[in-house]
C-alpha cells in the first residue's frame, strides 16, 4: 500500500455551501484559495506518474491495489451529489491522504500537511501550481513540463521536506556508526586483550 495518498476531485461549478454533513466536516478541515483557476485541472492531474481517473466508489479498492493517486471528475456538482462523494473520499482516506477539491467557487485543500487553520489564503493559482503541490507533499515526480509553483501558504509547516531531509541524514550517521562498531575483530570490543 502507498505510503502517501492523494485524491484529487474536479468539478465545474459545485454548491460548496450545501448543509450536508460530509461537505461541512471537509469544509471545517480545508485550507482554501480563493483566486482558482479552475481550466484544466483535470489534464494537468493526469500528466502525474500513477494519476488515475476514478470514480468515488473507486477509490478504495485503487488504494488496496497499491495506487496512491486518485482523480475523481464530477463536472458540476449539485450539493447532494458533491456530499455524497465527500463521504466516499474521507470515508477511503486516512491520516496520509491529501484530499483537493477544484471547482469555480475556489480551491481547497486538506489532510497530509495541510494547515487547517489557513483558512483563506490570499493568493492566486492556477492547474500548474495545485499539481506543483500535490508532488511536493506526496513525494510524487513533477511532470517534466510543470511550470506551477507550491502554494506553501496552505502548508502546516513550509519546511516540511527540509525537516525529513534532515532527518534521515541524522538515521543514516546513526546507522553508519553502528555498522563500524560492529565491523570490529573481536578482540578490539572487549578490554581484556
Amino acid at each position: 500500500m502507498a505510503d502517501k495518498k492523494v485524491i484529487l476531485i474536479s468539478c465545474g461549478s459545485a454548491a460548496v455551501d450545501f448543509n450536508g454533513d460530509a461537505l461541512e466536516k471537509f469544509m471545517k478541515k480545508a485550507a482554501m484559495v480563493a483566486e482558482f483557476d479552475n481550466t484544466d485541472i483535470a489534464a494537468a492531474a493526469a500528466k502525474v506518474e500513477g494519476a488515475v481517473s476514478v470514480a468515488p466508489e473507486g477509490i478504495a479498492k485503487l488504494f488496496e491495489d497499491d495506487g496512491s493517486f486518485a482523480v475523481v471528475e464530477l463536472c458540476d456538482a449539485d450539493g447532494a451529489a458533491l456530499d455524497a462523494a465527500i463521504a466516499l473520499v474521507t470515508e477511503a482516506a486516512d491520516r496520509r491522504t491529501l484530499i483537493v477539491m477544484s471547482c469555480n467557487e475556489g480551491l481547497y485543500f486538506a489532510g497530509l500537511g495541510i494547515n487547517k487553520k489557513a483558512g483563506k489564503v490570499a493568493r492566486s493559482a492556477a492547474a500548474e501550481d495545485v499539481v506543483a503541490t500535490i508532488c511536493y507533499i506526496a513525494d510524487q515526480s513533477v511532470p517534466a513540463d510543470c511550470t506551477g509553483a507550491v502554494l506553501y501558504q496552505v502548508l502546516k509547516d513550509p519546511d516540511m521536506k527540509i525537516k525529513e531531509l534532515t532527518k534521515l541524514k541524522e538515521a543514516l550517521a546513526r546507522m553508519e556508526n553502528a555498522l563500524q562498531r560492529d565491523n570490529r575483530e573481536p578482540w578490539d570490543k572487549h578490554d581484556c586483550a
